[in-house]
């Protein structure tokens, strides 16, 4: 998973014309690191579908104020710019929990193909 680590460049990552999933987290979030193990798999299971990214919060604390990232690790799916979903709670997220919303984000997408 690419780290970003400007604005501009999140901002160039995410106008792409290939579903982007953008992961926010922090070093210090022990969600964040419950998640990592199984990433890179799910990371290959949508490689032909969807580009993961990660920001740091504490590094990008304007570009998270911005899109409302108030609680990690949050989960956001942005197409050409636009934003299509986001997963975002308090409670940590399980591998079924993240496969399921990156299915929906991939349903929704294919919907405004259309």
């Amino acid at each position: 998973m690419e780290k970003i680590s400007s604005e501009d460049k999140f901002k160039a990552q995410i106008a792409d014309k290939k579903t982007t999933v953008a992961v926010f987290k922090a070093d210090w979030c022990k969600d964040c690191h419950y998640i990592e193990p199984f990433m890179p798999d799910l990371e290959i299971k949508y490689a032909d579908q969807l580009t993961f990214v990660h920001i740091d919060r504490d590094e990008l604390p304007d570009l998270c104020s911005e899109y409302n990232i108030l609680g990690i690790p949050s989960f956001i799916v942005f197409r050409e710019g636009q934003e299509l979903t986001r997963f975002v709670s308090k409670l940590r997220k399980t591998r079924e929990e993240i496969e399921q919303f990156l299915d929906r984000s991939l349903e929704v997408a294919e919907a405004l193909k259309s």
